[in-house]
């Protein structure tokens, strides 16, 4: 038990959801191992006892972000619909937080957490007889181009947010979103036929 004074102990989880909320409410920028101990209490030092550097509390965080993708059940759907399902996760996911796609692509791009789309094609691919490399091009097309898209699309709205767009330009793109990612699954379908 803490002595009256001292801060409570933090946990792991609290301070890699403390960091998620920090990056959410200031942007990556500002989603520092300083800022992070002060709104936890505690030293900049103590962050250290759960995390070994940064980029490690960074793959923690870009591991909440992605959660709800693992939690995609597409066993039972033909590999071009679980192209849609995954990668529609993986863009709310994404759009969730602020700064997300650029955390998450970082991550990615340094190996410290591992696609969540790639399984999910897996376990769909095997279950039709689609060979595991076909499924990992399809695996790599979704993830790098939901990121890619989510990142611009994620700029768009902080360009947005400081009056830097024309009113013109300020139009959902959700649409053209789906349409991409339909092209994607479409491309797979053909894919599969030819196998």
């Amino acid at each position: 038990m803490a002595s009256s004074g001292s801060p409570p102990r933090r946990t792991r989880d609290d301070v890699a959801e403390m960091a998620l909320q920090l990056l959410d409410e200031h942007g990556l920028p500002d989603l520092t191992m300083r800022h992070l101990a002060t709104a936890l209490g505690v030293q900049p030092s103590a962050l250290y006892w759960h995390f070994p550097n940064k980029q490690a509390l960074l793959a923690a965080v870009s591991e909440r972000i992605l959660a709800p993708v693992h939690e995609v059940v597409v066993t039972d759907l033909p590999m071009p619909e679980a192209v849609l399902v995954v990668g529609g996760r993986m863009h709310e996911s994404l759009l969730a937080y602020r700064d997300a796609s650029e955390l998450v692509s970082s991550s990615l791009a340094l190996g410290l957490v591992d696609s969540p789309v790639r399984p999910k094609l897996l376990i769909a691919a095997r279950t039709q007889g689609v060979p595991d490399a076909l499924s990992d091009v399809a695996a790599e097309a979704v993830m790098h181009f939901v990121v890619g898209y989510t990142f611009h699309e994620q700029q768009r709205l902080v360009a947005d947010a400081l009056g830097l767009l024309e009113s013109d330009e300020k139009i959902s793109h959700e649409a053209d979103f789906v349409k991409a990612l339909t092209m994607i699954a479409e491309g797979l379908a053909a894919s599969i036929a030819r196998v």
